[in-house]
């Protein structure tokens, strides 16, 4: 298909992670392991989390959710990555990459919300126990999350449609293992200003607009920790909110960093992505259950449960 002297891209050419057939192989076997790790790590949680009455409150039902976002944000772009890895030629259709590039706005952005919805659940089970019923009904839960995913959908449509817009001449080579929407900006023959403008505002309030109530909540967290006068006591309180803190680190960390640094399939771009997308949905299941007092006695009635019963 052409436009004016311009051939009219439809594929695109992915360069993956590496050229090198040995290194591939590697890759594989190392993703593979991961990919199945956080499969079983997130649908142990969602299993446990759904199994145990002890855990049916507002912190492990936002808990239920990540577990979802992480196997659904895993499996948008990991399975794609094992079938490139064993590929010689790397190639995804233009609407297969918008709709990669779609899936991981909504699954990611989600995420932030859920993370900063989280993060106010800590706020009220350590700033004000006795009203946390009250300040954490069921009711509110529900909604946090629905308004996450809303939010999040709204905003992936918007940098989505505007980018399905673009025109894709002569240069369809993607420096990068998966589609994103940053990613085909460079290859663009039409004027991606609005995009880029689009992308950029959207990114900064969707960080910016999920991050700021992370800073507030636990600025009241770590200041009602230090009025506690036994050192038991401190730690003892922090260690109900150090599984999140070490989530958002990961998360936020470098998905940010990766959606507002320029397109340039640099190496240090690559690990960002790989980092938020691949690395995180595996190691977040792993945080909550060493980490997690809850979890952990959840997880053994579980394993006793189905011993029995197996019996």
């Amino acid at each position: 298909m052409t436009l004016g002297n311009h051939t009219i891209v439809t594929q695109f050419l992915l360069l993956g992670l590496s050229t090198d057939p040995h290194i591939q192989a590697l890759l594989f076997v190392l993703f593979l392991e991961i990919y199945l790790l956080t499969l079983m790590g997130n649908l142990m949680m969602l299993l446990v989390i759904r199994a145990d009455s002890h855990l049916h409150m507002p912190m492990f039902f936002f808990l239920s959710h990540l577990s979802l976002l992480d196997l659904c944000l895993s499996s948008v772009t990991v399975p794609k990555i094992l079938k490139d890895l064993l590929s010689e030629t790397k190639t995804i259709s233009l609407r297969g990459c918008l709709a990669q590039g779609f899936f991981v706005l909504i699954t990611a952005g989600t995420e932030c919300f859920l993370l900063s919805a989280m993060a106010y659940d800590r706020y009220a089970a350590i700033c004000h126990p006795l009203l946390y019923g009250q300040m954490m009904k069921k009711q509110l839960c529900v909604q946090l999350v629905w308004g996450s995913w809303g939010l999040a959908s709204l905003n992936a449509f918007i940098n989505t449609l505007l980018a399905a817009n673009l025109d894709f001449c002569e240069n369809h080579t993607i420096s990068h293992h998966s589609c994103e929407v940053p990613s085909l900006f460079p290859l663009s023959c039409s004027d991606v200003s609005i995009n880029l403008i689009v992308l950029l505002c959207s990114s900064l309030m969707h960080g910016f607009g999920t991050l700021l109530p992370i800073v507030f909540s636990y600025a009241h967290i770590v200041s009602t920790i230090l009025s506690i006068s036994s050192t038991s006591g401190r730690s003892k309180t922090f260690s109900t909110c150090s599984s999140h803190l070490t989530a958002v680190s990961f998360f936020f960390g470098s998905g940010f960093l990766r959606y507002l640094m320029p397109t340039s399939g640099s190496p240090l771009e690559l690990i960002f992505s790989v980092q938020y997308g691949v690395v995180t949905p595996m190691v977040n299941p792993l945080i909550y259950s060493l980490r997690n007092k809850e979890v952990k006695a959840a997880v053994r009635r579980t394993l006793g449960k189905y011993m029995r019963w197996s019996r």
